[in-house]
């Protein structure tokens, strides 16, 4: 039998109270974690427009009297196997890494946009075999896809960005592609069609810019995945060169030092772990915003 008190049952208040307080030390612990991925992000986006300022040193210059020392107050990161400070090539590998990150990105987020709309606005052969290539490049593994075009153009830091580009272009097409056909058979186009607004003027001013409104958030979040991306790929080899201090190059050049000085690898791994969980939480809580906004 529920006991009630003037027809309450007795623990819908502790119930309320309960869900209230959960909800609150959830907002709390969100809050907390975007204040630490901004933080963490400002530091980056210093490190990439002004390395010298957080690491004044030469990430190139090796010091045959302090290799593999470890971390101290004269070099927090600790040096590598040629005595160079770790902690001033994670700085200024940063500029390298996050680069790369951006570029590959943009040749997504550019290649997306332009061939979801081809999709979305051509009819439903043209639209078929579109969406049918994009299934096909998304059923690939994004790492083993990449590693097969950069095997064909040779490594680098160009063919690094155009490889991560089209892996990740997909994703961005597809959104893309749903939103133009959504848009395209709204009223207010079709009554902009019947007043005789142009094809070009038609997709630049009404279609496009409602097209590509998720496209900043699955940029950001796309960010995070370029930077690992890359470092995996240069791990292996097919990125940026040594002594480039770049964070997949680093973490390759460390391998072979693991168990006797463990900071060559660890660190540089802690700043692309860091920089894709800052980017992705970032990402996520604008996603959660656009979406609540429009419940």
């Amino acid at each position: 039998m529920t006991v009630t008190l003037d027809g309450v049952p007795a623990g819908a208040t502790f119930t309320s109270t309960t869900e209230r307080a959960a909800a609150a030390t959830r907002r709390r612990r969100l809050r907390i974690g975007l204040i630490a991925a901004g933080a963490y992000l400002t530091v980056l986006l210093v490190a990439v427009l002004w390395p010298a300022a957080l690491a004044p040193g030469d990430p190139l210059a090796a010091d045959p009297l302090n290799v593999l020392a470890a971390p101290d107050g004269s070099h927090w990161f600790g040096t590598d196997n040629l005595g160079r400070d770790v902690w001033t090539r994670v700085v200024h590998g940063a500029g390298h890494s996050i680069t790369i990150a951006v570029a590959a990105t943009a040749v997504a987020v550019t290649g997306g946009v332009l061939l979801g709309l081809l999709a979305g606005l051509s009819h439903r052969i043209a639209d078929e075999t579109l969406s049918r290539t994009l299934d096909a490049l998304s059923a690939f593994p994004t790492l083993l896809l990449a590693m097969l075009f950069i095997a064909i153009t040779g490594p680098g830091t160009v063919s690094l960005i155009i490889a991560i580009g089209l892996v990740t272009l997909p994703r961005h097409a597809r959104v893309v592609r749903g939103l133009t056909q959504l848009v395209r058979r709204s009223g207010y186009v079709e009554q902009a069609v019947t007043f005789g607004l142009s094809r070009p003027r038609l997709v630049l001013r009404h279609i496009l810019p409602n097209a590509i409104g998720p496209i900043p958030v699955l940029a950001v979040i796309g960010l995070g995945e370029a930077v690992l991306i890359a470092a995996g790929l240069s791990f292996l080899g097919m990125g940026p060169q040594p002594p480039s201090p770049e964070w997949g190059a680093m973490l390759s050049e460390g391998r072979n030092y693991l168990h006797i000085a463990w900071w060559i690898t660890i660190l540089p791994g802690l700043a692309v772990t860091a920089t894709v969980v800052s980017l992705t939480v970032l990402g996520r809580h604008w996603q959660a915003r656009l979406d609540g906004r429009h419940r």
